[in-house]
């Protein structure tokens, strides 16, 4: 099994800085408090309960953690307040406290069938590799991923930073994770309970082939109208409204209203699987593939070439054989 992380085409931001990835994975079989526990003996730090069911660990040398159940309902200060009368707002006071009271039960049900979820901070790319004894311990512990059972459709989330801000930079790397997706899938071996959920819906074919068009280079405000038109969701494999809501706030906030939405300087990629306990599995695998994704988008000759060919396959209703195709075409 390979290990090594490799280093994609833009290790720093225009800037200079080096580029950071944000890494969420989520488990079942072990609660918010023993995984932080497994932080904090990794990388140090000062744990901190939140909850029964959401802890930090933070100060650690890579940075601050949250661990918590995957369950909004479980957790204090999760529910947004309306604007309500006296009235309301008393009997508001009085439901909230019957609903505080009830949160623990909630994520002890909840917990039997919502992951938890450890976010780790923004890591330079060239110390991703500190992670990987992160998940080789959670798995020690008898935390469990995607293949534990079929009710399990835990993924793991990247998040790398973006290298740089422009509209063409953005559009290269979504025209690259067109082309690859299928490729992805494939090597990934994508949970079908996963693909059930509809978390990380494909993107529709017909936008798939306009997007990958040689021919097409919108502006900004372009890609964004297009995206949502044909994306009114966050449930993406490559989710991109956080990136879209940091770029373009006021675009966004005109044709968007999804207060989940949180403004972030990088692509949201959420195909992978969450393997935890697969002795053949590593964090590196996934963060390679990705890699190819950008190495791609870098590359605007090859770009071009696999996005006429793409659209020559969908046009003969061949798009079945793609993945094996761009699987090919990477190995050259």
């Amino acid at each position: 099994m390979d290990t090594s992380f490799r280093t994609p085409p833009h290790s720093t931001t225009t800037d200079g800085a080096p580029r950071t990835v944000g890494v969420e994975v989520e488990f079942a079989n072990l609660d918010a408090p023993s995984a932080a526990a497994v932080v904090r003996s990794l990388y140090g730090g000062a744990l901190e309960p939140e909850s029964p069911h959401r802890c930090r660990v933070t100060g650690t040398r890579l940075g601050d953690f949250a661990v918590e159940l995957d369950m909004r309902s479980a957790h204090p200060g999760k529910s947004e307040e309306g604007d309500a009368g006296p009235l309301g707002k008393a009997v508001g006071k009085a439901v909230d406290g019957v609903v505080e009271a009830l949160r623990p039960w909630w994520g002890n049900i909840g917990s039997l069938v919502m992951p938890f979820e450890i976010a780790a901070p923004p890591i330079p790319i060239d110390r991703l590799a500190e992670l990987e004894p992160l998940f080789a311990a959670l798995s020690a512990q008898g935390a469990a991923g995607t293949d534990a059972s079929p009710l399990f459709a835990f993924g793991l989330h990247l998040n790398p930073q973006v290298a740089r801000t422009d509209g063409a930079y953005v559009l290269d790397h979504l025209k690259a994770f067109l082309l690859l997706a299928p490729w992805l899938r494939r090597e990934i071996r994508v949970d079908p309970t996963r693909r059930l959920t509809g978390f990380i819906a494909a993107f529709p074919t017909d936008y798939a082939v306009k997007v990958v068009d040689p021919a097409y280079r919108p502006d900004l405000d372009g890609l964004i109208g297009d995206y949502l038109e044909a994306n009114p969701t966050r449930n993406r494999e490559l989710d991109l409204f956080p990136l879209f809501a940091h770029l373009a706030p006021e675009t966004m906030a005109a044709k968007l209203s999804d207060p989940h939405v949180r403004p972030r300087p990088t692509f949201h990629y959420r195909l992978p699987n969450a393997r935890l306990g697969d002795p053949d599995w590593s964090l590196a695998q996934d963060w390679n593939r990705w890699v190819a994704v950008e190495d791609l988008a870098a590359d605007r000759d090859r770009l071009d070439a696999l996005g006429a060919d793409f659209r020559a396959f969908a046009a003969r209703k061949a798009l079945d054989g793609w993945a094996a195709e761009a699987g090919r075409r990477l190995a050259v």
